[in-house]
């Protein structure tokens, strides 16, 4: 059972960032589930208005069945943070566990 890493990065406009602080933190509430282990955001050090979504799953399987279980004011948020975004920078990245034993 191997581990999933998902991560989203991108820019934010540049009078977006107290409204993007009041999202993440009611999302950040919201997220907790049991497919998700843990959720972090950061700012990428050295870049104005720069940030990174971290979501950690216990398995694939979690991983897959995320999507499944979110509901209509998560989708709200989400759709407010790709409004405050600067299009085209967002990347998407999902890293797999390699089986160390």
């Amino acid at each position: 059972m191997s581990k999933v890493i998902f991560t989203i990065q991108y820019e934010l406009k540049p009078d977006k960032k107290e409204e993007y602080l009041s999202v993440i933190k009611e999302l950040k509430n919201l997220l907790k589930t049991d497919e998700l282990e843990s959720y972090s955001v950061y700012e990428v050090k050295g870049k104005a208005n720069h940030f990174q979504e971290v979501y950690s799953f216990g398995s694939e399987e979690a991983y897959d069945a995320f999507d499944d279980n979110q509901n209509e004011r998560i989708n709200i948020l989400i759709t407010k943070l790709n409004e405050m975004t600067v299009e085209n920078s967002t990347k998407y990245t999902v890293l797999n566990e390699l089986p160390t034993n």
